[in-house]
């Protein structure tokens, strides 16, 4: 006798894909027109950065499945990365401090 075998995985409609694909294509755009309009200085970089986070949010959340993983799961993907950012700005922030003291104290001009 053949049993039919069933799939405790969940399944995903074709219609989520298909809108998450076009998202990329639409954000993707966007920062490619950032480059087209010649935006420039922090306006720029800002941009490029919000469409490359949301553009890795939406790959991370849906194709890499984590939209529907257990919380504490999400929390060891994303805590760490967010963990890094924090100490990067801790140590741009410290050398920012450690430039000024060198400055101002020092008799040797830049």
């Amino acid at each position: 006798m053949a049993h039919a075998q069933t799939h405790s995985g969940q399944q995903h409609p074709v219609k989520l894909y298909l809108l998450v694909w076009g998202l990329l294509f639409v954000l993707s755009t966007f920062s490619y027109l950032v480059d087209y309009f010649a935006i420039q200085g922090y306006a720029r970089w800002f941009l490029i950065l919000f469409f490359m986070v949301l553009k890795a949010g939406l790959i991370v959340a849906v194709f890499m499945h984590m939209a529907w993983e257990r919380l504490a799961l999400v929390y060891a993907i994303l805590v760490p990365p967010v963990l890094v950012l924090v100490f990067v700005a801790m140590m741009v922030s410290e050398s920012n401090y450690t430039i000024f003291t060198r400055l101002t104290f020092s008799s040797v001009g830049l």
